[in-house]
């Protein structure tokens, strides 16, 4: 139940992650903010898409939960794939008027990264051999697990779809158009979105303002959850 003097928290999770994995965050944020965290469709307990969506798409869905439960997000927490969708929310690209006092982004996604010559060959190799070759359903199966990412060879069918919408669709410009202040949250080993994709969402970004936590990857709240709590502390005021 909501408390209504509470200010309320959306969080927005990555991909491949249901509510679980934020759980010691919400315990944290909980005794100052009403925190909603939907899982997304194709995550936790949330049935996939019918058919496969993209960034705007999920986005879209967002904007709908938002205005059939009545939440008006305070502070908007996003991670990974939810920082995409919040672009997109944020930028009035849909149209949504989705304004929040405060903003986070950690491990932030939505700058496409140019493909070493390694990976140009691997994907071509890939596409001329399915063209050629006519493989099996097994086969394909088999190729796919060979030259696709970690989060391509656990996904279904359907996601498997819905990921490539998403991470071939470049939201640099997009960044631009987000002027809340916001916080971006970054482990300096990250190596799913790397730390230069942060100084860039810095500069692009005009209310954004930098934080790396050394030595943390993609999970920062989880990997160095003491420090993370205490850069969310300064940032919305809490003791």
């Amino acid at each position: 139940m909501k408390v209504m003097n509470k200010p309320t928290l959306l969080i927005l999770h990555g991909w491949g992650c249901d509510k679980s994995v934020y759980s010691d965050l919400v315990a944290f944020l909980e005794p100052r903010y009403n925190v909603v965290l939907p899982e997304l469709p194709g995550f936790g307990a949330t049935p996939e898409p019918p058919e496969p969506w993209g960034v705007y798409e999920y986005a879209e869905y967002v904007a709908d939960l938002c205005d059939r439960e009545g939440i008006i997000p305070d502070v908007l927490f996003c991670h990974s794939l939810g920082c995409r969708i919040a672009t997109v929310l944020l930028s009035g690209e849909i149209g949504y008027n989705m304004s929040p006092r405060k903003v986070i982004f950690t491990g932030a996604a939505g700058i496409r990264p140019k493909q070493t010559l390694r990976q140009k060959l691997r994907t071509r190799l890939f596409k001329i051999s399915r063209v050629l070759l006519r493989p099996s359903p097994e086969k394909l199966e088999a190729m796919r697990q060979k030259y696709g990412s970690a989060d391509y060879r656990s996904a279904t069918p359907m996601m498997r779809q819905c990921l490539v919408k998403i991470v071939n669709l470049d939201l640099t410009e997009l960044f631009m158009e987000v002027k809340n202040d916001t916080l971006l949250i970054w482990g300096g080993n990250d190596d799913s979105t790397p730390l230069s994709d942060g100084y860039l969402m810095e500069c692009l970004m005009p209310g954004a303002g930098l934080a790396v936590i050394e030595g943390a990857g993609h999970y920062a709240f989880l990997e160095q959850p003491a420090l993370f709590k205490k850069i969310l502390n300064s940032y919305l005021g809490g003791n």
